[in-house]
C-alpha cells in the first residue's frame, strides 16, 4: 500500500488528481493561481501553501468571516466530536435545539420557526417548497441578477442563464422582477398565482450589489397585500457582513423568511438555515417529514452555532470600523486608476471592483493570488472582482490587501493602454 504525508505533500500530484476527477479546468486555474502550489492551511486571515507562502484570504466565497480555524469555534466542534458527532434521527438532539433556539433569539425572535441544511441552495428549496405548500400557489418572483444557488429547483430562481443552459423545465415557474421598477411585484401578484417572492437585500454574485430599499419596501407591502411571502436570502450578506445581523429585519422590511448559511457554521462546518413565520413552516409543522435530510440539523454543524454567533458580537463594533476603512482604501482605489476601475459597489465587508472588463477582471483575481491575495470573482458579473475581509481582519491587514490591489491595478490599467507607434 502506497502511502503520503497528507494530500498536499506533492503539488503535481494533486494537480493530477485534479485533473483525472475533476474539470482539468480546476487543476488549470488553481495552478496559475497558486503558481504550482496548493493550499496547506489556514489560520485567521492567513492561507498557508505548500511552498510556504502565506495569502491573506479576502475571498473564500464570504464563509471565513471569522476567518480559519476561530479558536471559539474550533473548540465548540472538537467538544462535539468527542460526544456525539452525528445523530440517531429517532431521538431528540439537545445541539440542534440549542442551536436553532439561539439562532431565533440572534434575529429578535422575529421568526420563531427553524430548518438546518448545509448549504444555501438547501435552505432556498425548502423556502420555496414550503411557500408554494402553504399558498397552494405555483408561481415564485425573483429579482434580476440574483443567485440562489445550482440545484435544480434553487436553479431556477437564479437569473444568469450561464447556469440554466441545456435544463430548460425547472419545475418552479419563476418571474424575474427588475430592482428599478417599484410596482412589478404588484403587477405579479395581482393575479392571485404568486406565493412568494425570494429577494437578496444585497446581491453578492451579482457584483456586491445593494437593492434599493423603498423598492424593497413597496415589494413587501404588495405581497403581503395579495398573500404572497417575502424570503430574503442572506446567506452571503447576513450575520454582520453588512454590519448588521440581518440587513432585511434591520431596514424593517416585514419579510416571512430568513436564510442564512456560509458563515453560520464558523468557518470551520457546513451549514445553512432557513428562519421563518408559523405561517410559512405551517406544512412542516403538520408533517415534520414533509422535507428532511439525514444531516439536517447535524450535531457536528450545529454545534458550531452558539460560539460563531457570540464571536460575531464581540467583533461586531470593529467590523464596522473596518468597513469605513475598507471604503476609504477602494474609494482611493476608483480614483487611482479610473481606466481599470468603473464602480466601487458593495456594502460593509462585501465589497466589488468593477472592472472595464471581464478579462481585466479575470486576470487581476488570478494575478492577486499570484501576489498574496484570495479575492472571489462574481459568478454572475465577469466584471466584478468581489472583497470579503473577515471580521477578524486589522487595520495593517486591511492596509497590505490595499496595496498588493493597488500594485495589481496599476499592470493592469498598463496593459490596458494603447501601445505607443511611431511613424
Amino acid at each position: 500500500m502506497t502511502t503520503t504525508t497528507g494530500p498536499a505533500a506533492d503539488p503535481a500530484a494533486v494537480f493530477d488528481r485534479l485533473r483525472r476527477h475533476f474539470s482539468p479546468k480546476l487543476a488549470l486555474t488553481g495552478g496559475f493561481a497558486g503558481r504550482g502550489a496548493v493550499e496547506a492551511a489556514g489560520d485567521g486571515c492567513r492561507v498557508t501553501l505548500s511552498d510556504g507562502r502565506t495569502a491573506l484570504d479576502f475571498g473564500s466565497y464570504a464563509v471565513t468571516l471569522l476567518g480559519h480555524r476561530h479558536p471559539a469555534v474550533t473548540a465548540a466542534v472538537r467538544a462535539q466530536l468527542d460526544t456525539m458527532p452525528t445523530a440517531t434521527r429517532s431521538l431528540a438532539n439537545p445541539v440542534t435545539a440549542e442551536a436553532a433556539a439561539r439562532l431565533s433569539g440572534y434575529l429578535g425572535d422575529a421568526l420563531p420557526k427553524v430548518y438546518f441544511g448545509l448549504n444555501g441552495a438547501d435552505v432556498v428549496e425548502v423556502a420555496v417548497k414550503l411557500a408554494r405548500l402553504a399558498t397552494g400557489r405555483p408561481r415564485v418572483l425573483a429579482v434580476r441578477g440574483a443567485f440562489h444557488g445550482k440545484s435544480q429547483g434553487a436553479l431556477a430562481l437564479t437569473h444568469s442563464p450561464l447556469y440554466r443552459r441545456g435544463l430548460l423545465g425547472c419545475e418552479v415557474d419563476v418571474v424575474h422582477v427588475d430592482a428599478e421598477d417599484p410596482a412589478a411585484v404588484g403587477r405579479e401578484t395581482a393575479g392571485g398565482e404568486v406565493a412568494a417572492i425570494v429577494l437578496e437585500p444585497v446581491q453578492g454574485e451579482n457584483g456586491a450589489l445593494p437593492l434599493p430599499t423603498g423598492v424593497l419596501r413597496q415589494w413587501c407591502a404588495d405581497a403581503a397585500r395579495d398573500g404572497a411571502f417575502v424570503i430574503a436570502d442572506e446567506i452571503q450578506c447576513g450575520l454582520r457582513r453588512c454590519g448588521e445581523r440581518s440587513v432585511a429585519l434591520a431596514e424593517g422590511l416585514p419579510v416571512d423568511a430568513v436564510l442564512l448559511g456560509k458563515p453560520l457554521g464558523g468557518g470551520v462546518v457546513p451549514l445553512s438555515a432557513l428562519l421563518c413565520s408559523e405561517r410559512l413552516y405551517a406544512p412542516l409543522a403538520a408533517d415534520p417529514f414533509l422535507h428532511s435530510a439525514t444531516f439536517g440539523g447535524h450535531p457536528l454543524s450545529c454545534a458550531a452555532v452558539p460560539a460563531a454567533l457570540d464571536a460575531i458580537e464581540e467583533l461586531a463594533d470593529h467590523g464596522r470600523e473596518l468597513a469605513a476603512l475598507l471604503d476609504a482604501e477602494l474609494t482611493g482605489l476608483h480614483e487611482r486608476h479610473p481606466e481599470v476601475v468603473r464602480a466601487v459597489p458593495g456594502r460593509g465587508l462585501l465589497r466589488g471592483l468593477d472592472c472595464a472588463s471581464p478579462q481585466a477582471a479575470g486576470s487581476m483575481v488570478l494575478e492577486l493570488a499570484a501576489a498574496g491575495l484570495l479575492v472571489s470573482p462574481c459568478l454572475s458579473r465577469p466584471t466584478t472582482v468581489r472583497l470579503l475581509p473577515p471580521l477578524i481582519a486589522t487595520a495593517a491587514e486591511l492596509a497590505e490587501a490595499a496595496a498588493v490591489l493597488d500594485a495589481a491595478l496599476t499592470a493592469t490599467g498598463r496593459a490596458l493602454r494603447p501601445t505607443a507607434t511611431t511613424g
